[in-house]
This record gives C-alpha cells, structure tokens and sequence, in this order.
C-alpha cells in the first residue's frame, strides 16, 4: 500500500492581498496575482487546477474557469513576516516565524568582524564613501543583498576557485550567530575572482553596499548557495522529522536549495517541465514518503512583471499535474498551493503579501472546506499527523477533515 503526501508550490501564486497588507507590507494592499493574471489574459484555462477548485478558493469566477463542485479547498494567509520565499517554504515545513530585523549591514558590521577575528579568521573591512564591508579570509565579502528588500538579507560571496564552500559556509554560520535579518545567503560559484567581485560592488540609497550577485559572475560556472535562516531549526521541521522516523523525503525544485533535507533526496533544478517530470519520477519509484516540488518560474514570469509568460508557465504547469493525478492511489495526499504572491501588475517587481490557494486532493474525499488557515505551517503539521510521527514546531493538522 503506498501512502504518500505530495506537495506542490507554485511559487509566487497569490489570491488576493492580506488583511494586514497596508501596515505590514505598505503598497501590497491592492495585490491579487490570479486576478491581474485573468485581466491580461481573460481567456485563461488551467483546466487541471479549475477541476482541483482553484476558482473556489479565489472566490470568483471568469471567463473560461468556473467554480467546481465536492472539490477540498481553502486558503491560507502567511505567518511570516512579508512575502518571501525562503520563509514561506520554512513555514510550510513547520517552522515558527520569527520576525526579523531590517537593518542595513552598516549597523552589524562591527559585529560580523569582531565575531570572525574572535573564533580565528583573519579580517579586514573594505570602504567605499563612508559605507563599509567584510572580507573574510582574503576571499569572502558579507555584505548588503542588494536584490530583495534592502535591509533583509545579507548576502557571502566567494570565488570557489580560492576557497571551499564548505569554509565559506562555516563563515556564513558565524555571521549568522550575530545577525538578526531575514536571511544570510551564502554562495559562490568558480572561474571568477576577487577583482569580479570588487567590480560588482554597489551602493544604494546611500547606506546599502553590496556585491551585485549577477555582476559577481557567481553564477556562470560552479554555483553554490545555502540560505540561512534566522529563527530556523531544521530538527522542528517536517524533512528532518520524517528522515528522522525511517520515512523517505523528497524535494525538488527550489525548495531542494532553501530547506534543509539532510537524510532524503533534494534536487535543484528550475525549468517547469523538468520538476514536474522529476516529481513524476518520485511518485513512481516511492512507495512511501514526502515529496515536495517548487514550480519557481511562476515566480520568475512575476518578477519579470510579465502576465503572458506567467500564463505559459501556469499552462505548463497544469498539465503536469494533470500527469500526476492518475498515478495516486486512495492514501495519497496531493497539496497545491503557493507561498506569497508576486503580481505582475502592481508596478514593482518584489513580492506581494497575499493569501495563498488551498487546493487538496485525495481520492474518495470530496467537498471538504479546510477555510482560511492561519499559517502556511498547518500544511506541515498535516503531514506529519498523516504518517503519525512527532509534531513540527508550528501550524495545526485538518486531517480528520480528509479522512
């Protein structure tokens, strides 16, 4: 008998802005991903997420999707604090939110230094027009992420030809310890050197400086990266806990580089059609387990402020959940949902803080409401009461509504 719980985030996929959108995330209060998707492309037909009850969950009809009947459904807001990806998929997985500080690299600089010169690295701060960085160990910059919000994150980047990422990373870990932003992104990747890196350095709004990630040439050839989280433990969270328990987990997509899956399978990849195949692939080669597959090139059309690319994405999509359906049996759970939005219309390319589609498949089950869930965590929680094992730090199981 298999028995396997199957989630899929089509990232960036909002329903509508948050209640809470105009205090916590000012300019999100107007987002709805789905609906500005449907204004530029009104004749829209995602036939396999329609049938799944994705219009239910939206709450609204359009021209070619209609509401469907004893399909399982709801929605969820998020628990973490404003939209972001790398905290939606801890969330999912169980994690408790913690709220992060928003805070320039310039005020944890010091720090950063003292910290690393206290446990043995050698350090030396770089100055450019009263702003000022970490290099660590001749090859390692921390500094400003200059890509998400500024203030969130602070990224580690490093010439792999120069140093281990294994040592970068052990770097990261102790910048870790004595910041309190959202993330700490370490990565590096091969063929460049510290001068790429010290050209790619940039300040904005005259108190951010950071090494622009795609100017570092990081990317080209070698790319590695780990995102560390701050209030994250990977023992409270679903990968770790079922691995911990004998029970096979698989992630795929994005997810396999942003959550932590020490003793199961994790999978990086992007293209839509290559995840959709390789969550195929686990379904049919595992009897028992956890499979969990981020679709981030929904994100990606979001970032590029492009409806139509979104549609192509969300048609692929689609159709690759229609090729999963057939291979589930009556103990297989099927989740989709999402893990913030990003709506192409709102006039930036950043994140948008919107509740998230619910859409829950199991065969024999139908016409169940799950309503609006406080935390993306309950889906985390569900998994782990579904394979009865100890509970993830955060969210609460509706399984007895599927049973």
């Amino acid at each position: 008998m298999s028995k396997r719980f199957i989630i899929i985030v089509l990232d960036g996929f909002g329903i509508g802005a948050m209640d809470d959108a105009a205090i916590a995330r000012p300019g999100d209060e107007k987002a709805n991903t789905l609906q500005s998707i449907l204004k530029d492309c009104p004749d829209l037909k995602l036939p396999t997420l329609e049938k799944l009850g994705l219009m239910n969950a939206y709450g609204k009809e359009s021209l070619n999707m209609k509401f469907a009947k004893n399909v399982n459904y709801g929605k969820s807001e998020l628990a973490h604090f404003g939209a972001d990806t790398f905290m939606g998929h801890q969330e999912i997985m169980g994690t408790l939110p913690k709220k992060p500080e928003v805070t320039p690299f310039q005020q944890k600089a010091q720090a950063v230094y003292d910290h690393l010169k206290e446990n043995g690295h050698k350090v030396q701060f770089k100055q450019q027009q009263g702003l000022k960085y970490v290099v660590c160990d001749d090859y390692v910059t921390i500094a400003d992420n200059l890509e998400a919000d500024l203030g969130m994150c602070y990224n580690v980047t490093a010439p792999l030809d120069y140093i281990s990422f294994e040592e970068e990373l052990e770097i990261g870990r102790l910048a870790r310890e004595v910041v309190t932003v959202g993330r700490v992104i370490v990565f590096g990747g091969t063929g460049n050197t510290m001068e790429d890196l010290y050209n790619a350095q940039e300040i904005k709004e005259g108190k951010y400086i950071g090494i622009a990630s795609a100017k570092s040439k990081s990317y080209l050839h070698g790319y590695q990266c780990r995102h560390l989280g701050y209030g994250v433990d990977k023992n409270v969270q679903v990968p770790t806990i079922l691995t911990r328990n004998g029970i096979p987990c698989t992630l795929i997509g994005k997810v396999a580089d942003i959550v932590a899956n020490d003793n199961g399978t994790s999978i990086s990849c992007v293209d839509t059609d290559e995840c959709m195949q390789l969550t195929i692939d686990a379904i049919k080669t595992m009897d028992t387990g956890f499979i969990c597959t981020n679709i981030q090139e929904t994100d990606l059309a979001g970032h590029s402020q492009d409806s139509q690319v979104y549609r192509k994405v969300l048609e692929r999509a689609d159709k690759g959940i229609e090729r999963i359906l057939p291979l589930l049996t009556e103990d297989d759970i099927l989740i989709i949902q999402a893990d913030h939005g990003n709506d192409p219309d709102i006039g930036s390319s950043r994140h948008t803080r919107e509740c998230v589609p619910l859409l829950i498949y199991k065969k024999g089950i139908s016409n169940v409401k799950v309503g609006t869930r406080k935390t993306m965590s309950d889906n985390g929680a569900t998994c782990c009461d579904y394979f009865n094992v100890e509970k993830c730090e955060n969210g609460t199981s509706y399984l007895d509504l599927i049973k």
